[in-house]
């Protein structure tokens, strides 16, 4: 039985150092997020208030005409997509297939929030517990240093494991929301360009 404990026990310590790199990495990735999604943000508060007009001034008569009006400088993906629908509006099955390809980017997108959400916590967690082991046994030998030390890595660990958890929650949060309008901007344009196909 000692055999099997002893066993566990160096392989929960030998986990420590993978832990603590990923959940660097974590962190590193986690600090990319936040950039790259106010970057999104800008590119949504330049184009998003004239996608809505464009989309309230067009009807199935005229939905051939937004292309003219969408921007072509740095577009969002969904201002891309939008202007491939425009450019498949003959076939019906290309615009189902560019809405569906629009969900993939969208959810390729969300990946990295969806890990970090869901990682994070997780390795934050076994941060936490792996060094809690040395430091009972520190306590029990009496070496402070050495406890103090692996609490101190427990705690770190802690806190990176939640920070990474919580932009990821975020950011996947907001995402979602922009997708779905994205998503529901884009079937309303294919809806239309099949009523003008059927005139």
């Amino acid at each position: 039985m000692n055999y099997i404990s002893d066993t566990l026990y160096w392989i929960s310590t030998g986990l420590l150092v993978p832990v603590i790199v990923l959940l660097i990495i974590f962190f590193v990735r986690a600090l990319l997020l936040i950039g790259s999604f106010f970057g999104q943000y800008l590119a949504i508060r330049r184009t998003g208030s004239l996608v809505s007009r464009e989309l309230d001034r067009i009807d199935a008569g005229n939905v051939t005409t937004l292309a003219e009006h969408l921007p072509r400088k740095n577009p969002s993906l969904v201002v891309t997509y939008m202007s491939r629908l425009l450019e498949a509006k003959e076939s019906a099955a290309k615009c189902q297939r560019l809405l569906a390809d629009f969900e993939i980017e969208a959810d390729k997108d969300l990946a990295t929030s969806k890990s970090l959400s869901k990682m994070g916590p997780m390795l934050g967690l076994m941060g936490t517990l792996i060094p809690m082991g040395p430091a009972l046994v520190g306590l029990s030998t009496g070496d402070i240093a050495s406890m103090a030390y692996n609490m101190q890595v427990a705690f770190a660990t802690t806190v990176v494991g939640l920070f990474s958890a919580a932009v990821g929650f975020v950011t996947q949060q907001v995402k979602q929301r922009w997708y779905l309008k994205d998503m529901t901007d884009l079937e309303y344009v294919a809806e239309l360009l099949n009523e003008n196909r059927k005139r």
